[in-house]
């Protein structure tokens, strides 16, 4: 069955476009062309994955993103939002709300086809991952099922975030640069920009509770996850 990808978008020429692109990669592309509209499908069909326009009828994209996140039942699928270019304060509150990734508008639609393959490689790779259990002090990182828990209690993360998380402790001990980090959570081949990564480690620590002291910041360089924890 071919992946669903749902684009959500009030402009009905970038929606056509865009559906041929993911058509002729492989996709079966579904549209929304307003926030509540958008709700519905990923309720409804639980889309591989969801291009998030900001600016949308009815409720913006930052709303629908929060309100994703918020449902266990869609808060795992990947958020690849859209942003105007110069929109800088909407790109960092859509990875603050839990957003996978974004893409400048104009953008090519080629280069978005390439960020969503990406995205769902992420999602495989963690699904596909080998059985393995962290527990390190009152954390529990339960790779194959994509889970983790705070002294007992279970923490909601994304996709990236789980990711992130499983890369830092099983490299703990070792700083691990911004670039490195994304090349091997994002797949990203060269750094696109780097505070995606201090976005997505300041939501994990919100996250993580009594264990986010475990992840250190070490200044001009990156992270890393406590050796001793």
């Amino acid at each position: 069955m071919k992946p669903k990808i749902l684009v959500v978008d009030d402009e009905p020429d970038a929606l056509e476009v865009l559906g041929c692109k993911l058509r002729e990669a492989g996709y079966t592309p579904l549209f929304a062309a307003d926030g509540l509209k958008a709700l519905a499908v990923v309720r409804a069909e639980r889309p591989a994955l969801v291009v998030l326009d900001l600016m949308l009828p009815e409720l913006d994209g930052l709303e629908v993103c929060k309100l994703m996140r918020r449902d266990p039942a869609t808060a795992g699928i990947p958020v690849l939002m859209l942003t105007a270019k110069a929109a800088e304060l909407d790109r960092v509150l859509g990875l603050e709300l839990g957003a996978d990734d974004y893409v400048t508008k104009p953008y090519s639609p080629r280069e978005l086809v390439l960020r969503i393959r990406k995205l769902l490689q992420r999602s495989a790779k963690a699904a596909t991952a080998p059985e393995e259990q962290l527990q390190i002090g009152v954390l529990l990182i339960d790779v194959p099922h994509h889970a983790a828990h705070v002294a007992g209690q279970p923490v909601t993360l994304t996709a990236t975030e789980f990711n992130l998380l499983v890369v830092l402790a099983q490299r703990r001990g070792r700083v691990q640069t911004r670039e490195r980090l994304l090349q091997d959570v994002w797949g990203y081949e060269t750094a696109i920009d780097t505070r995606t990564v201090d976005t997505h480690m300041r939501r994990l620590r919100e996250k993580l509770g009594p264990a986010a002291d475990y992840l250190e910041t070490i200044r001009g360089v990156g992270y890393r996850f406590k050796a001793g924890s």
